[in-house]
């Protein structure tokens, strides 16, 4: 049966997907842990869509 590997998000080393490794995805608790903190501080951000140009099409409504 052919062992399932994934890559730590975090530093990017195989590791084999099973209930034995405790921390995956991860390969080890710092990697666990250096993503936690990065959620903790914020640097994980889901970035939000440019709003519409609202004062440029105003001005185009007024010159109408």
């Amino acid at each position: 049966m052919k062992q399932r590997t994934v890559n730590c998000p975090q530093c990017g080393k195989s590791v084999i997907w099973n209930q034995a490794n405790r921390f995956r995805p991860f390969c080890s608790e710092r990697c666990k842990t250096m993503d936690l903190a990065h959620w903790a501080q914020e640097s994980y951000r889901i970035p939000e869509p440019e709003p519409p140009d609202t004062e440029h099409e105003e001005t185009a409504k007024d010159r109408n």
